[in-house]
């Protein structure tokens, strides 16, 4: 880092310093550790369709109940055993990614948090194509937190083996098998199918207050938000598509401090309740966000469930610089409901 940009980074630094505060009392102090550290791993996996395909036009339900299925079918030891009356569960991979229990623990502050998040994303591919031919390829990314990163090689596994049984509605009798080429990660292949092996990387990164520094700056932003898959936020007892600044600054914190609190180093120490009051004065200036209905099958509730959000864009005009940051991380993580499907994907452009 040449002495320009060292100086530069050292004053954005020092902004976000000043920007992220602990409150005392009327004294607020800043802490450029407030909020922890977590691991996080972002990974593309590239498969090819062996068999004509029927998919739907959003693939996140299909992707995640697949993984599901494949990792117990992987990694449990009893199969016959309820995951919550097994010996095992403890040290089992399945129920710490897929039933994270709702213990508090009041010492790390988990007990403000109702619903504990799970610590994966699965980013389907970004079109609406229905029909796969064979030969066809379909990339989709897996996202990770905290301890998950660490079983990257058991949910490879995992997409490997499910590949065999097959994806989508039946064609000719039959789902559609895939075969997993390759993962990637940060545009370096970790995973190849051609040598069945994981190469030494450093994939796994971690998240931290220094990871958004850069992107701060001193005065007030325009902004324009694009939700490019469904945010549901519940909020005025309901479900609406609706998004006023303060209705976002409360789902980005509770995303981002249920997400420390469980997967990495602690709920961080954020000025909540300023966040939110200082939020009710950013203005919306211009909203393109309408309702987008999605219905899923859930094979453990046995019944067709609406899981429909808010999609478009929508500008905010005023937005202090201490807001930045926190969009940034949801940019990576997700925002609101059901993101474990690839729900609340966002883009923010800094205008």
């Amino acid at each position: 880092m040449n002495g320009v940009m060292a100086k530069g980074f050292d004053e954005r630094k020092a902004v976000f310093e000043k920007l992220l505060k602990l409150e005392k009392g009327n004294d607020r102090t800043h802490n450029l550790g407030c909020l922890r550290i977590m691991d996080y791993g972002r990974y593309v996996f590239s498969c090819l369709i062996e068999d004509d395909a029927v998919l739907p036009p959003y693939k996140g339900s299909t992707l995640r109940g697949i993984f599901g299925h494949a990792l117990k079918k992987v990694v449990c030891a009893l199969k016959k055993q309820n995951c919550a009356e097994c010996l095992l569960a403890d040290r089992c991979i399945y129920p710490t990614v897929f039933e994270i229990p709702s213990k508090v623990n009041e010492t790390s502050g988990r007990k403000r948090i109702a619903q504990p998040p799970h610590p994966y994303v699965i980013e389907p591919p970004d079109d609406s194509k229905t029909r796969y031919l064979q030969g066809d390829s379909l990339d989709f990314s897996l996202i990770l937190f905290g301890d998950a990163c660490d079983n990257l090689a058991y949910f490879i596994y995992a997409f490997e083996q499910i590949g065999g049984i097959g994806i989508g509605k039946r064609v000719n009798g039959k789902s559609a098998s895939f075969t997993l080429r390759e993962v990637r990660s940060d545009n370096k292949i970790i995973y190849s199918k051609t040598d069945g092996k994981i190469k030494k990387h450093s994939a796994t990164s971690t998240l931290s207050a220094q990871t958004f520094a850069e992107t701060l700056e001193e005065g007030l932003f325009d902004i324009e938000l694009e939700l490019i898959t469904p945010l549901r936020l519940k909020y005025q007892n309901g479900l609406n598509a609706d998004l006023p600044f303060d209705v976002l600054t409360r789902a980005i914190l509770r995303r981002i401090s249920s997400l420390f609190a469980y997967h990495g180093e602690g709920e961080p120490a954020l000025d909540y309740r300023g966040l939110v009051t200082r939020a009710k004065e950013i203005a919306v200036t211009e909203s393109h966000i309408a309702w987008y209905d999605w219905r899923r099958y859930s094979s453990r509730q046995e019944q067709a469930m609406m899981m429909g959000g808010m999609v478009g864009k929508i500008n905010y005009a005023g937005v202090t610089g201490e807001y930045l940051p926190l969009l940034r991380f949801c940019e990576l993580a997700h925002l609101g409901k059901a993101t474990t499907f690839g729900l609340g994907k966002i883009k923010v452009i800094q205008k």
